[in-house]
């Protein structure tokens, strides 16, 4: 006897449909899976005749084909216990037929029976209403994050021998209400001292989405700076939530309802490349795509491998990252806010200090870990220097709710101008080119350019910068002070 069931395939973030056959029919006892499976795919086979005998089914002693199609597709992952067990029961006849045909099943099994949550439940919702489907049943733990898909039912299930209940009996999940209740509040920026460039820099970066590299010795704040950047960024708008969810969800990382906060992500300098912007066999996504929609903070930038950062041009230049294998070519999202941290050398006080041991060529092997290219995508650079103690024991002045509000402000004029989502870094060059420019602003921005060499990326960088300089101010025309102030975050290194 012959049944399907309908489940879900994960390549990357993205779910792609899986019909699931199994085929019961006399014979030597056997339980065969086909269809391209890894090893936790055909391990499945004895986490479903376990789960089955303890939840009070029978287990069919006769010959077992379940094929998983298409069988040029390659299944990764527990998920489609659930699918599996579904099918052998029905061609088994203990379910009815068409039971089935409304849902889609994603879930792993536990012997006992016990339904655990599978990787990528908002992605496969996603997927099943794409396809027409009724409804998806999943782990009671991915119900809140499959309901946030709309337009399908989702049913949750704790065991397997609820699955008979599946027409009429079960309820359904609704999907959450944002809420931020529980989460424990971010550092505050006004914990950051002695350091008005740097709150200036950062306050910029956020409004703008912008990419920012702090250069200076250990002590001086970089650090505290960064962890404090997401406290002043604007909350996700709802297509923003949905994707860092889905990200969240198809990665592994055990979400229950929608991600209300930006991602933060801080990778140690010994990451590899293929960790960094994704990879591997499989391909998965990377730290880039962990952190679309938020921060991506690399400390002691010059400890990264060359390799590491040269891989991240394509990713701030383009928001996508495209890994291409003989059988297929996947495509990851990655628009995220690059903070970067350096010291000046080595040893960190620097050659300006009069106490720098370092040689010349030691300091320029050290900071060749950043490219001319790579620099050239960093939107704002800046020297820090370390604060005084009549600083370090003053006020740390305007917290994180007044900046924010700025913030907030800026990005509503840009979604205005830009549309809903997006930031002054995110332009193309045709909206670049649009900016209005004073005509003293222009003819700044010109001796800028001869001044420091810009290149035509810089060029655009700076003025988009300079469009954000003018959001927080409130400005519909970009203006000198504007320029002046967006020229001053292009030298590498130096003292604003």
């Amino acid at each position: 006897m012959l049944a399907t069931a309908r489940t879900f395939a994960l390549l990357g973030i993205e779910a792609r449909p899986v019909e699931v056959e199994v085929d019961v029919h006399r014979g030597l006892p056997a339980f065969q899976i086909v269809g391209l499976p890894d090893a936790a795919v055909r391990e499945s086979r004895e986490r479903v005749r376990a789960a089955l005998v303890n939840s009070g089914f029978e287990f069919p002693m006769q010959r077992i084909t379940a094929n998983l199609a298409p069988a040029d597709l390659r299944k990764v992952g527990p998920g489609f216990d659930l699918a599996i067990a579904a099918a052998l029961l029905a061609a088994s006849g203990q379910l009815p037929r068409g039971a089935l045909d409304r849902f889609a099943l994603a879930g792993e099994l536990a012997l006992d029976g016990v339904i655990r949550p599978a990787p990528g439940a908002l992605a496969m919702a996603e997927g099943a209403r794409a396809d027409g489907l009724g409804g998806i049943v999943v782990a009671e733990r991915d119900a809140q994050e499959a309901a946030l898909a709309g337009g399908l039912e989702v049913v949750p299930l704790s065991r397997l021998d609820q699955l008979p209940r599946l027409e009429d009996e079960l309820p359904r999940a609704l999907p959450p209400q944002a809420s931020r209740n529980g989460l424990p509040p971010l550092p505050d920026i006004a914990d950051l001292r002695g350091q008005p460039a740097l709150r200036r820099a950062l306050e910029i970066a956020a409004a703008g989405g912008h990419n920012l590299l702090m250069v200076g010795p250990p002590g001086a704040g970089k650090t505290l700076a960064a962890m404090r950047l997401p406290s002043i960024l604007p909350p996700l708008g709802r297509a923003e939530a949905l994707e860092a969810t889905r990200i969240a969800g198809a990665t592994g990382r055990g979400v229950r309802g929608l991600v209300t906060r930006r991602p933060f992500r801080a990778p140690h300098h010994t990451v590899s490349s293929a960790g960094l912007v994704g990879g591997g066999s499989p391909p998965r996504a990377g730290e880039v795509t962990l952190a679309h929609r938020g921060v991506l903070f690399l400390d002691e930038l010059s400890e990264f491998s060359r390799s590491a950062l040269e891989a991240l041009r394509q990713p701030l230049e383009e928001g996508r990252v495209t890994i291409a294998r003989a059988t297929r070519t996947l495509s990851f999202p990655c628009r995220f806010t690059l903070i970067a941290a350096a010291n000046p050398c080595p040893c960190g006080r620097g050659p300006d200090s009069g106490d720098c041991e370092c040689t010349p060529g030691a300091i320029r092997g050290y900071n060749a870990k950043l490219s001319g290219a790579l620099a050239d995508r960093i939107d704002l650079q800046l020297h820090v220097a370390q604060p005084d103690s009549d600083a370090l024991a003053g006020d740390g002045g305007e917290g994180s709710d007044a900046v924010r509000s700025r913030v907030e402000a800026a990005r509503e004029r840009m979604a205005g101008r830009l549309g809903g989502g997006r930031s002054n870094a995110e332009m193309s060059a045709a909206e670049t080119k649009s900016c209005h420019l004073s005509s003293d602003g222009r003819a700044l921005l010109a001796g800028g350019r001869a001044r420091l060499a810009l290149s035509g990326r810089g060029w655009d960088r700076t003025l988009r910068v300079a469009r954000t300089i003018a959001d927080l101010d409130a400005a519909e025309e970009i203006g000198a002070v504007h320029v002046a102030e967006a020229l001053t975050y292009r030298r590498r290194g130096e003292h604003p």
